[in-house]
């Protein structure tokens, strides 16, 4: 299982309008850098989390508990059983 393009592509785009355009459609005012700068940071720490959530679920560290005998009948079930 590997990573599929479509939702790299639409979450990059969508948090990359977040955080690029939209805080150039921020209304002038006191206080317009600190929207910009809120926006900014709030789509690159959210796209980063959704990465790396996504990426870990392509390589999981933790995997299921199998007692030996689930193992060994899966292995003769998948034909590679080892002798």
């Amino acid at each position: 299982m590997g990573a599929a393009a479509l939702p790299i592509l639409i979450f990059t785009g969508f948090w990359g309008v977040v955080g690029i355009v939209l805080p150039f459609i921020i209304p002038k005012g006191p206080d317009r850098g600190v929207q910009q700068l809120v926006l900014m940071m709030t789509a690159a720490t959210c796209y980063l989390f959704w990465l790396c959530c996504y990426m870990a679920q392509m390589n999981p560290l933790v995997g299921p508990k199998l007692n030996q005998h689930t193992i060994l009948i899966m292995a003769r079930e998948w034909g590679n059983l080892i002798q």
